[in-house]
């Protein structure tokens, strides 16, 4: 029955890449081997961990290696920012780990307005231009190696990516669309109504699929709301979507998180029972060295993704269990994971994000510019306005988002070595690409550079041994 599935799944992303008349975005790595072929066959597995919403700064910018923060005399940041009134506010270390609700800011308009020409002098006028009654500091906060200490030792350990920027300047759901295919296709917030819509070269997991490639979404949604959700079928969820503004009960289900990575473009019910697993069956796989070719591993988005207002203790412990379920599994010596963050959630970072090549010719959009019956709902109901809020701003990709912290974690890394080259997230689609031999979906991801200068693959593994890491503050308990 699996293999049934498999070859209907495959059938079905071919037809979809005909009538799109997808067409590649370049040549595949080396041409002399076909697509699909395993060009590092050192590296087995490829493991994705991203949690949300922090800056580089915000969490190592007190780590001492790396491009951290700048420092005074006596050790303290140096970074500020200046409010509208003309008050100075200091980066500023927060006392605790739970973070202010609705506070920072990442939507589209607020990380332009972050970005401030080039001199990141926008944090503080973000929350002042949203909210002036809100606390405009919050932006300047950060933590160090007490607060979390995995992390902290996870970054001094295993190579760390100093240059690490999210994909563009934008929030959640933006970026984790570059994440698996290269190009957010116009998408510039976190509201899902248009998000029916699929890029012309469709995803990485497409391509896995149609080469043989094992991929996983495994993630912590319970059953019955994934298979729900593909009952309605696009337009079906799309016409739900639009109603449920209008009945306040669904409100919050229909404006709400993220259930999992894989269906920020529509995953389908053939792909969703071929590859979206339970977390609990990620540990087991991790254990039993059955991880698939390429893992995503998604947090419980609503409770341990480190998104305010969560503690980020809690996201740590969670970070933790993956990352040593997978040093300490059967697959370790030939496994390859990123832990990094889909963007920087408002926080400050002092490193302003450099132009980027656009991925195609999709020019960003919202409901603002909606033309439907959708306008009248959005205005009767107050959401309008929070649009023009949030969604205002340029319409182009051709510069990435804030840096965001990264570490490359394998027995092959290269010990003591920070890797300062750019980066963004379609930099992990580069690295599948090379593995595997296979054309880019983009241009972003054509020109992106793979982070296998961290690792050494023709020479003993450092670390086929396990480091042993510090503790999280808070462990997780492994279901």
């Amino acid at each position: 029955m699996a293999r049934l599935r498999e070859r209907a799944e495959r059938a079905q992303i071919a037809r979809g890449m005909r009538r799109r008349r997808a067409a590649a975005a370049g040549p595949a790595p080396d041409p002399s081997f076909a697509k699909g072929t395993d060009t590092l066959l050192q590296i087995q597995h490829i493991v994705v961990l991203m949690m949300e919403n922090h800056s580089y700064d915000n969490y190592l910018g007190m780590l001492g290696r790396g491009d951290g923060f700048p420092l005074d005399a006596g050790g303290n940041p140096e970074a500020s920012n200046v409010a509208i009134d003309g008050t100075v506010v200091p980066a500023t270390r927060r006392l605790r780990t739970d973070q202010v609700k609705g506070l920072p800011l990442q939507a589209w308009t607020a990380s332009h307005t972050q970005f401030g020409q080039g001199i990141c002098e926008g944090f503080v006028r973000s929350v002042e231009e949203w909210d002036p009654s809100l606390d405009r500091a919050v932006p300047m906060s950060y933590w160090t190696e007490s607060d979390i200490p995995f992390y902290y030792g996870l970054a001094r350990t295993f190579p760390l990516a100093d240059r690490w920027f999210s994909s563009c300047l934008g929030p959640t759901f933006p970026n984790r669309r570059f994440l698996i295919a290269g190009t957010a296709h116009g998408l510039i917030d976190d509201l899902p109504f248009g998000m029916i819509d699929y890029p012309p070269n469709g995803t990485i997991f497409d391509m896995l699929t149609l080469h043989g490639i094992s991929w996983a979404n495994y993630h912590n949604v319970p059953t019955l709301r994934v298979d729900a959700k593909r009952l309605l079928g696009k337009f079906g969820l799309k016409l739900f979507r639009e109603i449920g503004l209008l009945i306040p009960p669904l409100r919050k289900f229909v404006l709400g998180n993220m259930q999992f990575t894989a269906d920020l473009y529509p995953l389908g019910a053939l792909g969703a029972l071929n590859h979206l697993r339970p977390i609990k069956q990620f540990f087991a796989d991790a254990s039993a060295g059955t991880l698939p070719s390429v893992s995503i591993v998604d947090p419980d988005f609503g409770e341990w993704s480190e998104e305010s207002a969560q503690d980020i203790q809690i996201g740590e412990g969670f970070a933790a269990a993956v990352i040593n379920a997978v040093m300490a599994g059967p697959g370790w010596p030939r496994t390859l994971l990123i832990w990094t963050y889909d963007e920087h959630g408002g926080y400050y970072d002092h490193v302003p994000p450099p132009p980027a090549e656009p991925p195609d010719e999709v020019k960003g959009h919202s409901l603002l510019t909606t033309a439907n019956a959708l306008r009248w709902i959005l205005r009767r109901f107050g959401f309008w306005r929070r649009l023009e809020k949030i969604d205002t701003g340029p319409s182009t990709y051709d510069r990435y988002g804030f840096r965001v912290p990264a570490v490359i974690v394998s027995p092959f890394a290269k010990p003591n070595f920070v890797a300062s080259r750019t980066y963004d997230h379609t930099s992990i689609l580069k690295l599948i690409e090379r593995k595997w031999n296979l054309p880019p979906l983009t241009r972003r991801d054509a020109l992106a550079v793979d982070p296998l200068e961290a690792l050494s693959l023709e020479t003993q593994p450092a670390f086929l041994e396990p480091p042993v890491l510090p503790a999280p503050a808070r462990p997780w308990m492994v279901p």
